[in-house]
């Protein structure tokens, strides 16, 4: 049986589910959760969402449908099948992670991080799709489950996040027909764009200023850092996932190979920090970088945690990327 064959199989063959996906959720992270989970209703099961910690989810996807989205400390999933989405490894579960595999019935891994560490007992990982979005609508037809506009929706902003508004380079022939076939099936495009690109709290705004004003520029403008402490969130008045986009710029400077933020959000006690990595350079890989230092992602898109201070992982990033071009050179 093929991956998604196995998928589809588990998913058939019980009747209670928790779905979840990983701390501080993107757009591909909370279109997967929701989709899914509406899928699951739609073919009869019984499907929870939950998502660890209590942080905000970030503004700009208030509107979607997210009421019913259980936070806090991991429920006991005796007798529930757990469908984790869009999430590389287990650590990104939140802290309860032991919790949530130790007592789920079974563990479903759906993703499409190529750095996946297949951590469930059935996984359907694929590297090269655009989001796990893209995955879930070859995995719904499977099922036999009809595009209803709400699930077009889900699906349909899990793909326009993941793709940079189908500009990033994982965007694919597949990924426009979907989203055409998304927009078909109902999907509001207007309102999406609105909710999630049109509606910045100013707080953002301040956070973005802040990065931009000490942003620094490295090895002749190849490498581009910033970072933000816990008092910038404090004075802004703003969470953790008020920076989620604001590495976007920092990539977007001319001549930057690598873009760093290095965050200390008021949500984590002690120096610790989390660091967000992008490149537009097929020949840079971040994700290579942040798994040696306990994290992973994409090569374009990829993060981890530090307890060093901003210019140790500042020097840590420089010689990594350094590394990477003299062996590409040699």
């Amino acid at each position: 049986m093929t991956e998604l064959e196995q998928v589809v199989a588990a998913l058939r063959e019980h009747d209670r589910f928790v779905v979840t996906t990983h701390e501080n959720p993107d757009g591909d992270a909370l279109g997967s959760l929701l989709a899914t989970t509406l899928a699951l209703r739609a073919a009869g099961k019984d499907a929870e969402m939950y998502l660890f910690g209590d942080v905000p989810l970030p503004d700009e996807y208030r509107f979607m449908e997210l009421a019913d989205l259980r936070r806090g400390r991991a429920p006991d999933l005796a007798g529930r099948v757990l469908v984790a989405v869009d999430c590389a490894n287990e650590s990104r579960l939140g802290r309860d992670s032991e919790k949530l595999l130790g007592t789920a019935k079974l563990v479903v891994n759906i993703d499409h991080h190529h750095d996946n560490t297949r951590f469930g007992e059935v996984n359907l990982i694929v590297p090269n799709a655009s989001s796990t979005g893209e995955i879930l609508r070859d995995l719904f037809r499977e099922l036999g489950v009809e595009l209803t506009p709400e699930i077009a929706e889900a699906l349909y902003i899990a793909v326009v996040t993941d793709t940079g508004r189908f500009q990033y380079s994982n965007t694919s022939p597949k990924s426009l027909r979907l989203a055409a076939e998304l927009v078909e099936a109902g999907a509001d495009v207007h309102r999406v764009f609105q909710g999630i690109y049109e509606n910045v709290a100013f707080a953002k705004l301040k956070l973005l200023a802040r990065a931009l004003e000490r942003a620094e520029v490295l090895e002749g403008g190849r490498v581009i850092v910033s970072h933000l402490e816990r008092e910038d969130f404090e004075r802004a008045g703003a969470e953790e996932p008020f920076s989620e986009g604001i590495i976007d710029f920092l990539r977007a400077v001319e001549g930057a190979e690598i873009a760093a933020l290095i965050r200390q959000p008021p949500t984590l006690n002690g120096p610790g920090r989390r660091v967000s990595l992008r490149t537009t350079d097929e020949g840079v890989d971040v994700s290579a970088i942040a798994r040696k230092s306990g994290g992973g992602g994409h090569r374009q898109a990829a993060g981890f945690p530090s307890e060093a201070s901003v210019a140790e992982i500042t020097d840590f990033i420089r010689r990594e990327f350094l590394a990477q071009r003299a062996a590409t050179a040699s």
